[in-house]
């Protein structure tokens, strides 16, 4: 029960401290658009650069599992170091990369600076929110700024093809990275007047020996996954499967152990922690997966320029939204389970839907079920971000929150490498049997038709092939979405099934079982200096 006694009013923030939330958006949106911005530039790159399929794949999803690998680990080491000046170094890196791959002459020098820009991403992205929750003592003010976050974080992902669509209207590909430039200028200038330094506790060690487990681990079933697809069963995927597994199995243990842990595992005791985990996951897998493949389909087999591409994606984006406003608006009524479980479950059927188009059907039945699919995206990620953080009890929160971003971004990442590799495999298959000019570039990857096709014997039967066997490989890689997201809510709604209406905004221990910790307010961990 409440007290009769009213609490003080907190003291509102000041301009200052408002203006320093803004600045730390600008990465948040960064770093998750650098995934998705390659959606609408990856024909002009791979014309450019002509990689193989190989590396077209490392070109595409490095970036986010090195991300993915390194966010908990960067986060442990903003604790010790200081969370500005790790901001601060990553900004300088992050835009030191984005001149480097907008220079890049090759394949392998873009997939170096690939790696750069994960490494620079996973010190901006817990940095970030780690300050905002120090800079904001009022738990409302703090909700505020933290939803702010959530919504540049997640909309960047959006908003990278529709910007880089508008860039490639008028510059060349490598203008996408090069428009990072000024806004890294911009925080590393303005970082050290508007944002406040915050660190962890005295006395605090880094797991350094967890965190390399961790990204060996991490890498390991990375390399395997692709290697598997691509491949099938071969010696050196299955060694990076073992090494993998067993690196994880002894991260797991180190944690445990470990005085200063990067994760805390017993976390995942907990059904409906990890079952929000697991909606995280497979959601940004399905997005970004399809993500790439739907704008590569609409520029190459419809012949559509990057902005034609971004404006028809538009719709998209309104799926999110409308997911998110109607978890937000249910979840005080209906359980996390079959709400969370229903949003998997659109989410599969718009699959379905991209399963079936073939290269005569209408752009609007892609779009719609691309729709359908954000649209369960919008709702299972509201409901899995906000129990995520409920589930745990408040002093574990910032780890929980950890957890929760490296789940988004390793989703992501391992949605366009298994998704990508499955179209790339379908589609070499199919152009086997391809017209004469079907070897080489044009039986890798569809630009590579399209750059060969002037220069073939029979043009248009070589593009009809390489159109048919993109659009069968992309067929293929969204009902094996479909599968994945179908089955991750039949997980879900078994985890979930004793979990309360509105178990992801109410006040609660941390016992699964109990109202959940309200998730719009954040635990500060530490005291730092507050503008």
């Amino acid at each position: 029960m409440r007290s009769t006694s009213e609490p003080p009013t907190p003291r509102r923030a000041p301009p200052r401290t408002w203006a320093g939330l803004v600045l730390l958006l600008i990465p948040a949106l960064l770093v998750s658009m650098d995934i998705s911005v390659l959606f609408v530039a990856a024909p002009a790159i791979a014309e450019a650069l002509e990689p193989d399929a190989g590396q077209w794949l490392w070109m595409m999803d490095v970036y986010g599992f090195v991300l993915a690998g390194l966010l908990v680990t960067m986060g442990g080491l903003g604790d010790r170091v200081g969370r500005r000046r790790l901001l601060l170094a990553g900004a300088a890196l992050f835009g030191a990369a984005s001149a480097l791959l907008a220079l890049a002459t090759s394949a392998e020098l873009f997939i170096a600076g690939r790696v750069l820009l994960g490494i620079a991403g996973a010190t901006l992205a817990p940095s970030t929110l780690s300050l905002i929750r120090d800079m904001f003592t009022d738990p409302r003010r703090r909700g505020a700024a933290v939803g702010a976050w959530t919504i540049a974080f997640t909309g960047g992902a959006v908003a990278g093809p529709i910007l880089g669509g508008l860039l490639l209207e008028f510059f060349w590909w490598g203008s996408v990275f090069l428009v990072n430039l000024p806004f890294m200028v911009l925080l590393v200038v303005a970082g050290p007047f508007l944002v406040p330094e915050s660190r962890g506790q005295g006395g605090q060690g880094f797991d350094l020996v967890g965190a390399l487990t961790s990204l060996i681990g991490v890498l390991g079933l990375v390399y395997a996954a692709k290697s598997l697809t691509e491949h099938g069963v071969e010696v050196r995927g299955g060694a990076a499967l073992l090494v993998g597994a067993a690196f994880l199995v002894l991260f797991a243990v180190r944690q445990r152990r470990a005085a200063h842990p990067l994760i805390d595992v017993t976390l995942f005791a907990r059904p409906a922690f990890t079952a929000s985990v697991a909606g995280n996951t497979a959601v940004s897998f399905s997005a970004a997966g399809l993500g790439l493949l739907a704008f590569t389909f609409l520029q190459t087999v419809h012949g559509l320029s990057p902005l034609q591409a971004a404006l028809w994606a538009l719709p998209v984006f309104v799926g999110t939204v409308l997911g998110a406003v109607l978890a937000g608006v249910a979840s005080s009524r209906i359980r996390p389970g079959p709400l969370m479980a229903a949003g998997l479950l659109f989410g599969a059927a718009g699959f379905a839907v991209v399963g079936f188009v073939e290269v005569g059907t209408p752009l609007s039945v892609l779009i719609g079920g691309y729709t359908v699919l954000t649209f369960g995206v919008g709702i299972v990620g509201t409901l899995a971000n906000g129990l995520v953080l409920a589930t745990a009890p408040p002093e574990r929160a910032g780890a929980a929150a950890g957890v929760s971003e490296t789940s988004t971004e390793f989703g992501a990442a391992l949605g366009i490498a298994v998704l990508g590799t499955a179209a790339t495999a379908v589609y070499r298959t199919a152009m086997e049997d391809g017209p004469p000019g079907a070897e080489g570039p044009a039986g890798e990857t569809v630009a590579g038709a399209l750059a060969a096709a002037p220069s073939a014997q029979d043009p248009g039967a070589l593009l009809d092939a390489a159109f048919a066997a993109y659009t069968a490989g992309v067929g293929t890689a969204a009902l094996t979405g479909a599968a994945v997201l179908a089955a991750v809510a039949l997980l879900v709604a078994l985890a979930l099934r004793g979990t309360p209406p509105g178990a992801a905004g109410e006040a609660g221990d941390g016992d699964p079982g109990a109202p959940a910790l309200d998730t719009r307010v954040l635990p500060v961990r530490d005291q730092a200096p507050r503008a």
